[in-house]
């Protein structure tokens, strides 16, 4: 760490550095570009957080998003991506630092306007992603306490998003896409079964479940080709649901572009049952 040398100084956070083994590097830390400059070496003591972007099209892309955005901006955004590398189970994609930075100063200056988003998945969201949700309250709390800058609520779930997508390795084009697909098939759901089902009740967090983890299976590429003996009973005692729940199949296909496996639509077949019985005894 001691090697490292200055290449550009961005703000007085954050600095672009060459690094010997890694070549380019983000170098952040409170004050670190201050009074720095081209060639001048790094102490260790003063780097907070170190980040390789090894695409050459995202390194060009924080340098020049860097010096748009307010560097309390970036001090308080950096502080919440450590504290959520340091509390969630798998590594970050570095992109978050592009992603989450450009997204939060955007978000604030939409605030600032008097410009309010609406966010159509945000029950969705804290129901699928739970973790990335608490994750995100804690940035948006930390942007209130430090930058006095009170968010809506519906930004927590596009910031939790954000977290899902770096800690998946997808694009946060994806998650939102899937998000989209969550709630389209909930409301090929409803309507076939016309029934609403309550957003805050056990059958509605069990169905979102189900249909994020197919959905994470499908993407994985997950394979499956066996009929089971289930899945002849399901087709046969419940034929109308079975069918549902064969479209719902293929409209992920359609949407994911990647086949689902069979079984897929016995397991959907017991979760669309499950609400069918929920419907009868609301209705009794």
């Amino acid at each position: 760490m001691s090697s490292l040398r200055v290449t550009k100084v961005l703000n007085n956070n954050v600095i672009i550095a060459d690094h010997p083994t890694y070549k380019e590097v983000v170098v952040i830390g409170k004050g670190i570009g201050f009074n720095h400059k081209t060639y001048d070496h790094l102490s260790a003591a003063s780097v907070e957080k170190m980040f390789i972007l090894t695409n050459q099209q995202e390194q060009e892309q924080y340098k020049q998003l860097i010096p748009q955005v307010a560097e309390k901006v970036i001090e308080v955004v950096n502080e919440g991506i450590i504290y959520i590398n340091k509390n969630c189970h798998a590594p970050l994609n570095e992109h978050i630092h592009i992603a989450l930075t450009d997204h939060i100063s955007f978000a604030i200056k939409r605030h600032e306007q008097g410009i309010k988003f609406t966010n159509p998945f945000l029950f969705e969201t804290k129901e699928m992603y739970p973790m990335e949700y608490q994750l995100a309250e804690y940035v948006v709390d930390l942007i209130r306490t430090k930058l006095s800058v009170d968010l809506e609520q519906d930004e927590v779930g596009f910031v939790a998003l954000h977290i899902h997508s770096a800690l998946t390795d997808q694009h946060i084009t994806e998650v939102k896409k899937h998000s989209e697909l969550v709630v389209r098939l909930v409301d090929l759901i409803e309507e076939r079964l016309d029934y609403h089902i309550p957003r805050h009740s056990l059958d509605y967090s069990r169905l979102l479940t189900h249909l994020r983890f197919a959905l994470e299976r499908i993407r994985r590429g997950e394979t499956d080709l066996e009929i089971s003996s289930l899945d002849k009973l399901l087709h046969d005692q419940y034929p109308e649901l079975y069918s549902l729940a064969w479209k719902l199949t293929k409209v992920m296909e359609q949407s994911l572009h990647k086949p689902v496996y069979p079984s897929e639509v016995s397991y959907l077949t017991i979760h669309l049952q499950r609400l069918a019985e929920k419907k009868d005894n609301h209705e009794d």
